[in-house]
């Protein structure tokens, strides 16, 4: 596990020492842990700039789609997080509309089906998910439906990588997240830096 923090000396070192070792493939950690996205991003390409880009690159912690997304540019491979899981358990969804928090009063009658890409969004509504949310059956259900949300996500993203279009999946990505336009600097700059433009 590469590790050093924000720190960019410690991380040459510590990359340098996992290198020596020519290991099957490398993880990145010590991050995730809330520290500044413009702090964050750059770590992360100081990392896959450097490590062999015939290995797996596994970023350790990171599940939000935003931050896979400007990390898979950044060329990470693989990645984990209790992200899915933990915000199933606080009553929110992710979906393809972005996050609902069916915990809402809003979503008691809402009849709606949840999401149509997954097997639980298409075949409960919001409305019976709220109340479900009231037991732990409404929170397993949720972290089923996460855990395949963010399984079917990954899976175009590596599609377009593997077809060519992943300049496109990003662009049409942000602006889905954000229709109004103001992306966070952050996302821009690291993925300008990834080779990737947003306009």
């Amino acid at each position: 596990i590469v590790q050093g923090g924000l720190d960019a000396k410690l991380r040459d070192y510590s990359l340098k020492e996992m290198i020596k070792r020519d290991l099957p493939g490398y993880a990145i950690g010590g991050l995730a842990g809330g520290e500044d996205k413009a702090l964050f991003w750059r770590v992360v390409k100081q990392c896959c700039d450097v490590l062999p880009k015939d290995k797996p690159r596994y970023l350790m912690g990171v599940g939000y789609t935003l931050d896979l997304v400007v990390c898979s540019a950044l060329g990470c491979d693989q990645f984990d997080c209790v992200y899915p899981a933990r915000t199933a358990r606080f009553g929110t969804a992710m979906t393809s509309e972005g996050l609902i928090p069916l915990k809402k009063r809003k979503y008691s009658c809402d009849n709606r089906i949840l999401d149509p890409t997954t097997s639980v969004g298409r075949n409960y509504t919001r409305g019976f998910l709220h109340e479900a949310l009231k037991e732990s059956t409404g929170c397993q259900l949720l972290t089923m439906h996460n855990i395949e949300f963010l399984q079917n996500f990954m899976k175009r993203l590596r599609a377009s990588i593997r077809d060519g279009t992943f300049p496109d999946f990003v662009r049409d990505f942000m602006k889905r997240e954000h229709p109004d336009g103001k992306y966070p600097q952050w996302a821009v700059n690291a993925l300008r830096a990834a080779g990737i433009a947003l306009t």
